[in-house]
């Protein structure tokens, strides 16, 4: 897929997020990325059908990068925004299609948010 049809469909999901959570992240940049760093390539990251990590692989799909919100204080001093990224090649690399790229970096986000929230892997595997 062309990256900037990846990233208008990265585009497309952030619109689509209910507008409670939009208005709750603040200085949240979201990125796309080819392949993560060679340092994060094995671990396993992301999210599955079921909304729960990947078993069975151990591609990193995603990864949230800064202070989770629960964490935050107003005494921080900003060093720019948290982040977001999506590995392009990766997502792609488990999905077939279009419509299953779109669902994998729907889920991808939703987790990645997750964290943005304060949320730790037990907590987004009961979601």
């Amino acid at each position: 897929m062309e990256r900037e049809r990846f990233v208008k469909l990265v585009a497309e999901v952030l619109d689509a997020l209910p507008q409670e959570f939009r208005k709750q992240m603040h200085n949240l940049a979201v990125l796309v990325e080819d392949e993560p760093p060679q340092r994060t390539r094995r671990k396993r990251r992301g999210t599955g059908e079921n909304g729960g990590p990947h078993k069975t692989r151990s591609l990193v799909l995603g990864v949230f990068q800064g202070v989770p919100a629960t964490r935050r204080s107003v005494f921080d001093l900003s060093i720019g925004p948290d982040r977001i990224v999506l590995y392009q090649k990766n997502i792609e690399a488990v999905c077939s299609n279009e419509s299953e790229i779109r669902h994998e970096v729907r889920q991808t986000v939703l987790h990645e948010l997750g964290h943005y929230f304060g949320m730790d892997e037990a907590q987004l595997r009961d979601v």
